[in-house]
């Protein structure tokens, strides 16, 4: 019987342990889509106790709270102390074996603090007091974690209108690490409520010094802040969206249709597509001209419980999978910008499993070695799917249908400074992967030092290399 979370957890051969240990374990960390709040990297912040670092934010944990009966007051309430919100996480722990919180748990306790306990109600008092106590330490503040745990590079998620004033100060500080924006602009495009629409463009003038009047006013003061991000250091763009959008449309129509909204009037569900596809067209062109990488993830229904929605707003714990039907369009959106010479790099992300055999596919259709390797990437798990059942389904499919070997890797997608250990936890079961189809005689035992440099490629050097941060 193996042991629970020692030296070789998930490692279940040792060709699988000998290229962890020997290889991927020494790599620094290059997290390339995060959720970490710059400001807290950029005044290293303390802090108070575990629940805060752990707890706050994290609708994975209130998911499975909630299932296993707590109240939400424990949650997200006001009305409850830091530490009763531990003991509630702590007595729904032992209930999320074969979760994947349950490893992330137990490895995030270990590897931040050195706590080889298994977290629930009798251990809970003790590990809450020794890691709160470690967290008033330098070395684990926000700043301290992150060396803690090797990390390289961050890419935060920030808005076109955001200051960047964190990101400068870390730049100024060179602490160690570097800690970059990423360009999200979902909200110049989001016309489904015009106030908030227009709310917003007025904004992005007021930022950009561009008077907005029309369509193209729209795309010239959103260029005055990509090139602001990319003078800050910024190299990609991200997008948050439940389906590709590839309506045909003239500048003529989108000029009409920013009128409409902007003015007040809501558009039809066809003209909403074809605003977007045009945003998504002028953002994808933006990149290209600067060299950035384009990430797209798709595919999630967020906000399904409409009443808690009202009570805690969005990202609390209540988004879905989604199941929709996107191969058409995906394939027209690149096609769009591929026939005009405009693809930039592009990483996709799906949050259905269903896609990953699609996706595989469609990457074939717009590699390009004037990029270099895997100019088009097929994204690690995300949300529902980075976890040891999704990571591997992902890589057999990208495997089989690609070049695993092109692979950029790893990212937390986290709001939290303990969540580094995805990363190990994926590194693990890459190298398991891999382990046992040498053990297995799939691949030859004869050509493990390539294999070993593979393994060190996909957990840090094809990121460095095709990011060039």
């Amino acid at each position: 019987m193996k042991a629970f979370n020692d030296s070789n957890f998930l490692l279940q051969t040792e060709t699988a342990q000998r290229l962890y240990h020997e290889h991927a374990a020494k790599m620094p960390i290059i997290d390339y889509h995060c959720h970490l709040i710059p400001e807290y990297v950029a005044n290293d912040h303390v802090f108070e106790n575990l629940s805060k670092v752990w707890l706050e934010g994290d609708h994975y944990k209130w998911r499975a709270m909630r299932t296993n009966g707590v109240d939400e007051r424990f949650c997200t309430g006001k009305d409850t102390t830091d530490w009763e919100k531990f003991e509630k996480w702590a007595e729904t722990v032992p209930y999320t074996m074969r979760n994947p919180l349950y490893h992330w748990t137990h490895l995030e306790l270990k590897t931040a603090f050195g706590v080889d306990k298994l977290l629930n109600p009798t251990t809970a008092r003790e590990i809450y007091d020794h890691c709160s106590a470690m967290l008033q330490t330098p070395e684990r503040s926000a700043r301290g974690l992150m060396l803690h745990y090797n990390v390289e590079t961050v890419c935060t998620t920030d808005d076109p209108i955001d200051s960047l004033e964190h990101h400068i100060k870390c730049a100024k500080d060179n602490f160690g690490v570097k800690v970059l924006p990423t360009w999200r602009p979902d909200k110049a495009m989001a016309v489904e409520n015009p106030a908030n629409f227009r709310a917003y463009i007025d904004r992005l003038a007021e930022v950009s010094g561009v008077e907005i009047k029309c369509f193209d006013d729209v795309i010239e003061a959103l260029q005055v802040r990509h090139d602001f991000f990319e003078s800050v250091g910024c190299r990609l763009s991200d997008h948050g969206i439940e389906e590709f959008y590839a309506e045909d449309y003239t500048h003529a129509e989108v000029e009409a249709l920013f009128q409409k909204v902007y003015g007040g009037t809501a558009l039809t569900p066809e003209e909403t597509k074809k605003y977007k596809t045009a945003m998504m067209v002028e953002f994808a062109i933006m990149d290209h001209a600067s060299g950035w990488t384009q990430q797209f993830h798709y595919g999630a229904i967020r906000d399904n419980n409409s009443r808690m929605f009202a009570q805690l707003g969005p990202d609390t714990g209540f988004d879905s999978i989604g199941d929709f039907t996107v191969a058409k369009n995906m394939s027209k959106f690149f096609n769009m910008l591929d026939k005009e010479d405009k693809l930039t790099k592009t990483i996709i992300y799906n949050l259905n499993p269903r896609d990953n055999e699609m996706i595989a596919t469609m990457l074939g259709n717009f590699q390009d070695g004037r990029y270099g390797a895997g100019k088009i990437q097929f994204g690690s798990g995300w949300w529902f799917l980075d976890q040891k059942d999704g990571m591997e389904k992902q890589m057999n499919a990208l495997s089989v249908l690609g070049l695993l070997s092109r692979f950029v890797g790893m990212l937390t997608d986290s709001r939290s400074f303990l969540s580094y250990p995805r990363h190990e936890y994926f590194r693990r079961t890459l190298c398991n992967l891999i382990g046992n189809d040498v053990e297995n005689g799939l691949l030859p035992a004869s050509e493990l030092d390539f294999i070993g440099q593979m393994v060190e490629n996909i957990s840090y050097y094809n990121a460095k290399n095709y990011f060039k941060f």
